[in-house]
């Protein structure tokens, strides 16, 4: 190994470890002025990740996280809109991948799968013990993901459970489905706590602190740039997705359109590595506090989020303090950088 990819290697050890910043300000300031010692929580028989009633049909199990590639070369995807939670992040470029969470329904086609980020597995720290599945990794990362708290139910383990769909160009055309790499999970691994909080039956918004929903923009910008925009729809209580000027479409036609968009604000320092391109790998700083915008029942609500330590899970809360409340139903989480993140 080369004197930079020790060097690489350690520093994103040390960042796996909580060494790393986030959201703009240093973890230790985050850390004194927040006394959150328990993340969000649901109703009882509620589903974790929506909030939604649970589905007696579905067994309890751990949530499933399948990486799904977002470059135009790999769109439209396929299982984005049967995800219970979408996390946004970017990588390398001003390219963004996905971070499909499933847990309350299934999908019989996810993809196309790409590889595993650093990112990954900082926000996969709050997910009890899930599945991973990814299509390979740097060495780096490889290792990160061996030593992980989770079951790797990735395309080097298990390559029955993937296959190469056809007429797509490579490397963009490797797709799964949720059951059988569900059944491959491992005995330890344990169901999702809640990422979020939800209202309940009859409940509005706060007025406070919102405003009637305007689109949001988030852009990630690099060698390229990739735009975003949420757009409320009132005959679906549903926030539309456009991507780079047009509306964003599954593999069977349907556009996306979650009940709730949460935008995260946060830093993204460089790891080091380079991709095969001669890219910088990001890492977006999770660690930390900042800045949150929420989409949620026509409303725009400006907050807060907070994660302490890798320990707990983040909290999004008003500026009173109290947690931001959500839609039951399905969330996208938009990583979005700092100065990139504005209402239209």
């Amino acid at each position: 190994m080369t004197r930079r990819a020790r060097t690489a290697a350690v520093l994103l050890t040390l960042s796996f470890l909580g060494a790393a910043c986030g959201g703009g300000g240093k973890k230790d300031e985050a850390a004194s002025s927040t006394t959150q010692t328990t993340g969000p929580v649901v109703a009882a028989n509620t589903n974790p990740l929506t909030g939604l009633p649970l589905d007696p049909a579905v067994p309890a199990r751990a949530a499933l996280i399948v990486k799904i590639d977002n470059a135009p070369k790999a769109r439209p995807q396929a299982g984005v809109n049967e995800a219970d939670v979408v996390v946004e992040e970017g990588v390398e470029g001003g390219v963004t991948r996905f971070a499909t969470l499933f847990h309350s329904h299934d999908a019989p086609s996810v993809g196309p799968v790409r590889s595993a980020r650093s990112t990954d597995l900082l926000f996969a720290l709050q997910m009890g013990r899930p599945l991973f599945s990814y299509s390979g990794a740097n060495a780096v990362f490889a290792e990160q993901v061996r030593k992980a708290p989770l079951a790797d139910v990735g395309v080097g383990r298990f390559p029955a459970l993937y296959r190469r769909e056809p007429g797509r160009p490579a490397p963009y055309n490797l797709f799964s489905e949720t059951k059988g790499l569900f059944a491959a999970a491992a005995a330890d691994v344990t169901p999702p706590p809640p990422l979020f909080t939800y209202r309940g039956a009859g409940e509005a918004p706060p007025e406070a602190g919102s405003e009637p929903a305007r689109p949001v923009q988030a852009i990630w910008k690099l060698n390229i740039t990739t735009t975003v925009v949420f757009t409320w729809d009132e005959a679906s209580k549903t926030f539309k997705r456009t991507t780079d000027g047009a509306p964003h479409l599954d593999a069977v036609g349907v556009q996306v359109a979650p009940e709730n968009a949460v935008f995260q604000v946060v830093g993204y320092r460089n790891t080091g590595l380079v991709d095969r391109s001669g890219a910088a790998v990001p890492e977006a700083e999770l660690i930390g506090e900042g800045e949150a915008w929420v989409l949620s029942a026509g409303r725009l609500i400006k907050g807060h989020w907070s994660r302490p330590s890798e320990a707990q899970t983040t909290v999004y809360t008003l500026p009173s303090g109290e947690p931001i409340k959500l839609t039951p139903g399905r969330t996208w989480l938009e990583l979005v950088p700092l100065g990139n993140l504005k209402a239209l």
